[in-house]
């Protein structure tokens, strides 16, 4: 599902809709409705560029999370869990290296701050490799930037087998229960924050939003108002989470 909604809202979903929008212009020129249906893509795809935009349709996902401060804190025994945005790996001739994405960056940012405000709890870094794929995990990508922002690596955990974020929030629940840990410090985007809660609650934890910085809020605001290719990615994002959201009900994972 994912990788269906990233391949049509993106420069694929552009061009396969005004191939369509062409070769249906073509076997019928009198209509309208390929005229009509050209104008409609080119707004929708443009609207999706603007991140100011997609900030604005995504503030029911978003609406009502703040920084986390100590006083957010859950009873000790406590764990930070940072959740995996989707690390790329690079391929060498003999080597590969993992890169974060701007949105996983911002992930391991924040869990090294919340480490810090904390006192040192543990930290899960979460998120395995594609399936099918020869990839570095996420969760050791996670964890190499984690020691550069001087957490100790003795205090971070790696769960390297999830997919999806169901998959996280129950392999990350055993992995607390094994070491007596019942709430714990969800670590992820805004947008992506209500899902995983609801997910890590629905696995017996008494989970807290620790919300990551988006990465745009650091661009220059004329841009937020103009077409970038990170709207567009930002776009993917909202998108996916509302229907994640709405998949994640369906199937009672919340």
């Amino acid at each position: 599902m994912s990788d269906l909604i990233a391949s049509l809202a993106s420069v694929t979903g552009l061009s396969l809709g005004l191939l369509a929008g062409l070769i249906w212009l073509f076997a019928a020129p009198a209509s309208r409705w390929p005229r009509r249906w050209l104008a409609a893509l080119l707004i929708v795809y443009l609207v999706a560029t603007v991140h100011g935009l997609s900030r604005i349709a995504s503030w029911p996902l978003r609406g009502g999370f703040h920084p986390f401060a100590l006083s957010d804190a859950p009873p000790a025994p406590r764990a930070i869990v940072v959740l995996g945005a989707g690390a790329r790996t690079v391929h060498g001739q003999t080597q590969k290296i993992g890169l974060l994405t701007l949105g996983g960056a911002a992930r391991v940012l924040e869990a090294a701050r919340v480490f810090r405000v904390l006192d040192g709890p543990w930290i899960i870094s979460s998120g395995g490799a594609p399936a099918g794929h020869d990839m570095i995990p996420e969760s050791e990508t996670m964890k190499r930037a984690l020691v550069e922002l001087g957490v100790p690596p003795d205090r971070i955990l790696l769960e390297s087998s999830s997919q999806v974020t169901h998959d996280e929030a129950m392999l990350t629940a055993r992995m607390l229960h094994d070491l007596g840990i019942r709430s714990c410090i969800v670590v992820t985007s805004d947008l992506h924050m209500r899902r995983a809660l609801g997910a890590f609650r629905h696995e017996g934890l008494e989970a807290t939003p620790a919300v990551a910085r988006d990465p745009l809020d650091s661009q220059s605001k004329w841009l937020s108002w103009l077409p970038t290719p990170q709207g567009m990615e930002y776009s993917q994002a909202v998108i996916h989470d509302y229907v994640g959201l709405a998949w994640y009900w369906w199937r009672g994972w919340l």
